[in-house]
């Protein structure tokens, strides 16, 4: 497992984009819009294992009202979900349920203050 994605709530993403590349001279990994989300990440170079997610805000409270955008959420990528996932499950850790996407599979789970976090598939 490695922590591949950080998720940064923002208010504007393209601002956000011209900030991280233009001024802090990150590159522009992937943009691609699903539906009414513009998915736009970002990484100081093109080898980066590990890159920012400039998520819309109100898309995100839009999506889970209960979402807490006022901090970065971190993803975990792996390419053995399912094994976490029923590891998870039997060390009594609190896990979502687990999702699938036409991008791969994913789930929630919080630690031991409560802290969210997402693993999905490695791409």
């Amino acid at each position: 497992m490695k922590i591949s994605k950080i998720t940064l709530y923002v208010s504007d993403q393209q601002q956000s984009k011209h900030f991280w590349i233009d001024q802090c001279g990150f590159i522009l990994k992937r943009e691609q819009t699903l539906g009414p989300v513009t998915w736009i990440e970002v990484a100081p170079e093109e080898s980066s294992e590990t890159s920012f997610v400039l998520y819309d805000k109100g898309v995100m409270l839009a999506q889970n009202p209960k979402a807490n955008v006022s901090h970065p959420s971190v993803i975990l990528s792996t390419e053995h979900i399912d094994e976490i996932y029923t590891h998870f499950q039997s060390q009594k850790i609190e896990v979502g349920e687990k999702m699938s996407f036409p991008y791969g599979k994913m789930f929630s789970f919080k630690d031991n203050d409560k802290n969210d976090f997402l693993i999905r598939e490695s791409d």
